[in-house]
């Protein structure tokens, strides 16, 4: 009877599985305009936000879209800027980075005033509402004290050998309040005569390595008041990394160019300090971004379906894979319309999880 039970209870809960997908909630779907989405918070299971802009042919309209009912209606809401990527602290207070400075809301995106003019800014993040920390190109890395009016060099950036040019943070991350790091690269240009993009001459491309470049980071053990460079040869983009409570973590690397894989998976033991362990890797999804959805997980990885070593710029079929332990991977129902170029993950909750697109789509996690 026991052992019946047992495989009742197993079937269930594969059956669950079964039922889970990703349904589209909400899609831009407008001719010759595509609503490019950078980033998407939920910083509670009913509201949510979503930034970037309209492409209009050679035209740009800065854009957000909204819903305070957990994704079952969405509004548009323009912005003066087009948005780059969003940090919420709760439900109503959060910062926006746009392509010309940094931006706050109270009002859980429905309202955004301007703090300061910056260029080339990737991201922000808080530890409360007054202490910030804003990262970017050109090896831009601020700290505030005030919620984000006034803004200082962390001084630790310009201690790391890397050229200024050329040199991007593009993560920051706090896996507690004492324990941060913000990451990046230092890449310059490859000196070459071509002038084609790898997908028109691919013949040129496939015979074209991806070099290594200089890994940059900066770490912190007590919450900022202190940062330690340093460098190290590298191959591809450090782009997302995500930090449990329970000590443990995952990071992103993204490749360009004709390299073998188009990205990686790596899992690290914070607490532990161990050395990085790779998870996941395959010649034919190419991943863009990571969400933790729960202090235990489970574990999303957003993903584009990729063809050969040379990264197209057409949208590909979205793929979203979940795991519960970080080893064994199972793809998931995707809706079959979703197409991207890039996939965007924002998790409130082991079960309130959604997907965004740069072509205008948002997907919802549903059993």
């Amino acid at each position: 009877m026991r052992l019946a039970i047992a495989f009742l209870a197993l079937a269930c809960a594969l059956q669950a599985e079964d039922t889970a997908r990703w349904r589209l909630q909400y899609f831009y779907d407008k001719e010759r305009s595509t609503f490019a989405i950078a980033d998407l918070k939920f910083p509670s299971p009913r509201h949510g936000v979503a930034v970037g802009a309209i492409v209009e042919g050679r035209g740009i309209k800065p854009m957000s879209a909204l819903t305070t009912d957990g994704g079952a209606h969405w509004s548009l809401a323009p912005l003066q800027e087009p948005g780059v990527s969003l940090f919420f602290l709760n439900d109503s207070l959060g910062w926006m980075v746009t392509t010309k400075g940094i931006w706050r809301t109270e009002e859980s995106g429905r309202g955004w005033r301007k703090l300061k003019g910056f260029n080339g800014l990737t991201r922000v993040h808080f530890l409360d509402p007054n202490r910030g920390w804003a990262v970017g190109a050109r090896k831009q890395v601020y700290e505030t004290r005030d919620g984000g009016a006034d803004w200082s060099k962390v001084a630790a950036a310009a201690q790391l050998e890397s050229s200024q040019e050329y040199t991007t943070f593009a993560v920051i991350e706090f896996a507690s309040k004492n324990l941060g790091m913000i990451g990046g690269w230092s890449k310059p240009p490859r000196r070459s005569e071509q002038r084609l993009p790898d997908w028109a001459d691919p013949e040129s491309a496939s015979s074209r390595r991806e070099r290594p470049h200089l890994a940059v980071t900066l770490e912190t053990n007590d919450g900022g008041k202190t940062w330690t460079p340093s460098t190290a040869s590298s191959f591809g983009q450090s782009t997302a990394n995500r930090f449990s409570p329970e000590g443990w973590g995952l990071g992103l690397i993204e490749f360009a160019d004709a390299f073998d894989w188009p990205s990686e998976v790596y899992f690290t033991d914070w607490k532990a300090n161990r050395r990085p362990l790779r998870v996941y890797r395959v010649q034919d999804r190419k991943v863009t971004d990571i969400a933790i959805a729960g202090p235990l997980g489970p574990i999303y990885l957003g993903a584009v379906e990729h063809f050969g070593k040379l990264q197209l710029p057409i949208p590909g079929k979205v793929k979203i894979l979940k795991s519960e332990n970080a080893v064994t991977w199972t793809e998931m129902q995707v809706d079959y319309r979703a197409v991207a170029g890039r996939v965007i993950l924002a998790a409130a909750g082991p079960n309130d999880v959604w997907a965004a697109t740069d072509t205008g789509m948002i997907l919802k996690l549903t059993q």
